[in-house]
């Protein structure tokens, strides 16, 4: 599904990204880990086309993608979630679904506000609420069903368990988890170690901007060196 080849990507003159390579099968739940500051979620959006990758290859279903723009990877077929949500305060609930409805694509899997309901049932009891009037959790929720309303075969979550209560961040593992169940390829990228081995079958580690470990989620589990090496604050 997606093959990142080589990444290097920088911020101004600060060169942020060196040589990343990661790739993410169909069907998977891939988790891209590292402490605050290591280039996930500038991996994210080199991938998204938010940041141009500077060398290297984006490659989606065997097309390269390198340096398109968000919006023509996007009708491509991957989405992007950001850390801080996006969405819209001044509309409801319902009008941010809407905001992100697609009218593209072959009608085998097609997202509706109703289909996003049922993965989010929460959100159907605060459809005509206003955005801003939602609680953190409410308001991830709605931002990943705006973002399944354009089709994705590809998501990108960028940090989703960030500023979450514990009770919250175990009720989005779950909704993770029924988006693989429904055939979605997830990449996202966390700090929450646990949480994201409870949603991910491999994990990649960035240091610095470099990829220093790449294994299963089972494995890194049971690796204390390379978590207190690379995770540990």
């Amino acid at each position: 599904m997606l093959e990142v080849i080589d990444l290097d990507a920088y911020y101004g003159l600060s060169h942020i990204l060196f040589g990343v390579c990661l790739r993410a099968a169909r069907g998977e739940v891939v988790a891209l880990l590292g402490r605050n500051g290591a280039g996930k979620s500038t991996t994210l959006k080199a991938i998204m086309g938010l940041v141009p990758p500077a060398a290297g290859r984006v490659i989606f279903r065997g097309e390269d993608i390198t340096g398109k723009p968000p919006h023509v990877i996007c009708r491509k077929g991957i989405g992007f979630v950001p850390e801080d949500r996006r969405i819209f305060p001044d509309l409801t609930v319902w009008e941010n679904l809407e905001v992100g409805r697609s009218v593209e694509g072959n009608g085998e899997r097609r997202w509706t506000a109703e289909r996003a309901f049922e993965l989010f049932p929460a959100l159907k009891e605060l459809a005509r609420r206003r955005g801003d009037s939602l609680s953190g959790g409410e308001q991830q929720m709605l931002a990943i069903a705006r973002t399944l309303m354009g089709n994705p075969d590809l998501l990108l979550l960028d940090e989703p368990s960030e500023g979450l209560a514990p009770l919250v961040v175990r009720t989005m593992a779950e909704h993770i988890l029924r988006l693989k169940q429904a055939g979605i390829t997830i990449l996202l990228s966390e700090q929450n170690l646990h949480f994201a081995t409870r949603v991910s079958d491999r994990a990649y580690i960035l240091e610095k901007g470099r990829i220093q470990y790449e294994g299963r989620m089972a494995e890194l589990s049971a690796n204390a060196e390379v978590r207190r090496r690379y995770l540990m604050v």
